[in-house]
């Protein structure tokens, strides 16, 4: 019987050899487009010990981060030269990294930002854009017309007696946050 190694590699081949054949009847920009959403996706799936290994601190490049870690979800520019790259490991994943570039264009920090010290500096009266820029994009967004309020979750890995919950942040209808929460995740039967 094939373990679960092995029935991964097996389904890897295979989606590799699809895209083999499908980029052999694409012109060059369809090939280039193709083999770039294989990368996305490949990278999307990429175990975390793969998408890390060898960057360095005060060494690796920009270019070298977004080779090692695909193309990132957001990426914020600011005035003194740093960029913040945003990766996460979802749609449910428990995990968001946010890479730190100097304005000399190296590595600075990694940062998994799904913590409860983040979670903990989320406060009344901050935009979206802050919590954005905090925590990453959410797992899931659900708005409430009726309430009025729209509710940002993120799935993280919060230990103890439940594995893994989510971290919830509700929005009045200003934008501004109001309150936050925390559930459970529901399992099926």
């Amino acid at each position: 019987m094939p373990t679960d190694a092995t029935s991964r590699n097996r389904l890897f081949a295979v989606a590799a050899l699809c895209a083999c054949l499908a980029l052999t009847a694409c012109n060059d920009r369809q090939s280039e487009l193709a083999v770039q959403k294989l990368k996305d996706w490949f990278n999307s799936i990429k175990p975390e010990s793969m998408l890390l290994r060898g960057l360095t601190r005060g060494v690796s490049t920009e270019a070298q981060i977004r080779d090692q870690m695909g193309r990132p979800e957001t990426e914020r520019d600011y005035p003194d030269g740093r960029k913040r790259l945003e990766y996460p490991r979802g749609p449910a994943g428990l995990h968001t990294f946010m890479v730190d570039i100097g304005p000399d264009g190296r590595l600075k920090a990694i940062t998994q930002v799904l913590t409860a010290a983040n979670f903990a500096k989320i406060h009344a009266g901050m935009s979206e854009d802050e919590v954005r820029e905090l925590l990453g994009k959410p797992t899931g967004i659900a708005v409430y017309p009726l309430k009025p309020e729209t509710v940002w979750s993120w799935h993280w890995f919060e230990g103890g007696v439940n594995q893994d919950a989510y971290f919830n942040v509700h929005f009045a209808p200003d934008g501004l946050v109001y309150t936050t929460s925390r559930s459970d995740v529901i399992r099926g039967h």
